[in-house]
């Protein structure tokens, strides 16, 4: 606990009495604190202390600071004199310091207030600290809040700070089942994100491997024109090459293959086709089956498509052109109308002087 007297003050030269101002607490206590120290530690004291006053009455200029306890005014009246806050403080009066701190605009003691809150969330206090980060605009100690809720929700909802909410504040409690469920989300799509990286991933080396055992061969499968090798060891991914060797095999040997019958088979083609759509090698220097073969088609789907984009442009023209000949059908009678018309002489036009085109043609 701090005590605060006149003789606390750094600047001797300036001890008087007229100099201190009286924080007054709801339980009546009076703590004499130099004017300014007030000043120097919070903008809004020293708004407070400019304000127009006799300055011949300053001895009797008192702050009123209420609606906390004695004790924590003290201590907050303390910080703002030395700056330092124990432990013990924190812990018996950090959500009063925490407050006084943010009415009061002091930054450092509700920094030290925010990471001691932190430190002491529980699953009994988390709405009540949930609800004064919201108050005093504490964003770190309101996200550490909202995390413990949506991790722990099932354990928050039979707390007393729970039921309070869900009777007295709907908008906090609507706040916290968003966070929630956009937590969800987010966590629901991180999961799809992290399965297809990890899909990419074990294509990826099954397309290393492919090309490893149709290149330098690998244990059981060698490449096409040669026996694999008796002396050699294991790869680094011999889990990855072991099933894809024992995939080629099948492949090679199945009957159902021909018909598209087979499911195993199908995944082999497509791990060619997968191969050949990413090999840059040239037809003829590539050893993985399949591989030239898938290449060609590719290039064939290729002036496939610049032809069906042809023929969509081709067909659009031509319903453009099937409109504007319907259009100009159902103006045809009012055109032969106009035609079957006698013309008008040129002094008759120039007398009514309204058809320019009529003027033109005379």
């Amino acid at each position: 606990m701090y005590s605060i007297s006149p003789s606390d003050d750094v600047n001797s030269g300036d001890l008087t009495t007229e100099n201190y101002i009286q924080i007054t607490t709801s339980g009546g206590r009076s703590i004499p604190v130099h004017a300014n120290i007030l000043a120097s530690a919070s903008t809004v004291f020293e708004s407070i202390i400019d304000r127009p006053r006799n300055k011949h009455r300053i001895s009797e200029k008192s702050i009123p600071i209420l609606g906390v306890p004695c004790d924590a005014v003290e201590v907050f009246v303390g910080f703002l004199c030395s700056g330092k806050c124990t432990e013990e403080d924190m812990e018996n009066y950090g959500v009063h310091l925490l407050a006084l701190s943010h009415v009061y605009l002091v930054p450092q003691l509700k920094s030290q207030c925010t990471k001691a809150l932190i430190q002491r969330l529980s699953i009994h206090n988390v709405v009540d600290a949930l609800q004064l980060a919201r108050l005093c605009d504490a964003p770190d100690l309101y996200l550490k809040c909202m995390k413990l809720v949506s991790n722990s929700f099932y354990a928050v909802e039979k707390t007393e700070g729970w039921k309070f909410v869900q009777n007295h504040d709907p908008f906090l409690e609507l706040e916290i089942l968003q966070f929630i469920d956009d937590t969800e989300s987010r966590m629901k799509m991180s999961r799809k994100k992290i399965k297809e990286q990890n899909m990419y991933f074990q294509l990826s080396e099954a397309m290393d491997c492919l090309e490893h055992i149709c290149t330098e061969g690998c244990i059981n499968v060698g490449p096409h024109d040669k026996e694999p090798s008796k002396k050699m060891t294991p790869c680094n991914k011999f889990s990855t090459c072991q099933g894809l060797q024992l995939s080629i095999q099948h492949f090679m040997n199945c009957k159902k293959r021909i018909n598209g019958v087979c499911v195993r088979c199908k995944r082999m083609w497509q791990l060619f086709k997968l191969h050949a759509s990413i090999c840059k090698s040239p037809d003829s220097t590539c050893r993985v089956p399949l591989c030239g073969r898938f290449k060609t088609r590719c290039r064939e789907e290729k002036k496939r498509r610049k032809k069906k984009k042809e023929e969509v442009r081709w067909e659009l023209l031509v319903q453009k052109v099937v409109l504007a000949k319907a259009t100009s059908s159902l103006l045809l009678p009012k055109r032969k109308r106009m035609e079957e018309e006698p013309t008008p002489v040129c002094g008759d036009a120039n007398e009514n002087n309204s058809y320019g085109i009529i003027n033109l043609v005379c």
